[in-house]
């Protein structure tokens, strides 16, 4: 197995982020299969927002998903996600773990997603609107404001954090409109550390379907 010295500067250790849909997936199963298998120093953190797209959580299984986890081997902890302080200590907690070399851990945690899946989705078609109104109720960031005002923080940190995230989504928008196009050649590289006949033979094949289209309209 994995043995860590227990010195965080020295030890790392890998936090993945899935969402409770991704849990009826082979890739979640299997990668629980070798993390418990080989001890990796790993934290498998699930956002259950109790949605994937249309089909909610309790049709996607019959326990509560932390417990999953147990059967593989893998310690497993159900938290409030909504709760910011119980996500950071719980969170750390299990990382540390992981470093220490105990092994993988997992963590579900319980929100919400308040949106649609995708620009193309229309939740008002498969959730009701009482939940939606309960989970509102419960948003993390207005809970933590609010936890944060209690402990005597002045309004000008509050008028800082937001002209912060104006400027950080702004700068993001930005960088990424003059990002461009990349070539769609990209997807072909770097999937193999070394030449794999398949994946040239992939790459040749749609070089000449995109070039096809290019002779369509000259």
């Amino acid at each position: 197995g994995v043995v860590g010295t227990g010195d965080p500067e020295v030890d790392q250790a890998t936090l993945v982020y899935f969402g409770d849909g991704a849990t009826s997936q082979g890739d979640v199963n299997e990668a629980l299969v070798f993390a418990a298998s080989y001890q990796t120093p790993q934290l498998f953190f699930l956002q259950n927002n109790h949605w994937a797209i249309s089909v909610p959580v309790e049709r996607q299984s019959r326990t509560p998903l932390y417990l999953r986890a147990a059967g593989f081997g893998v310690p497993s902890t159900q938290i409030d996600g909504n709760d910011v302080l119980a996500s950071y200590a719980v969170s750390r907690k299990n990382l540390d773990a992981a470093r220490a070399g105990e092994g993988p851990r997992f963590i579900e945690a319980l929100t919400y997603r308040m949106g649609a899946h995708t620009t193309s989705d229309d939740p008002t078609k498969y959730r009701e609107d009482d939940d939606v109104a309960y989970w509102s109720e419960r948003d993390p960031i207005t809970r933590y404001e609010r936890y944060l005002r209690a402990k005597g923080v002045g309004e000008e940190f509050f008028r800082d954090v937001a002209t912060e995230a104006e400027d950080l989504a702004s700068d993001i928008r930005r960088r990424t409109l003059e990002l461009g196009e990349p070539p769609a050649s990209n997807m072909f590289r770097s999937v193999y550390t070394d030449a794999h006949p398949l994946v040239a033979e992939q790459a040749a094949w749609f070089a000449a379907y995109e070039a096809g289209f290019e002779e369509a309209t000259s």
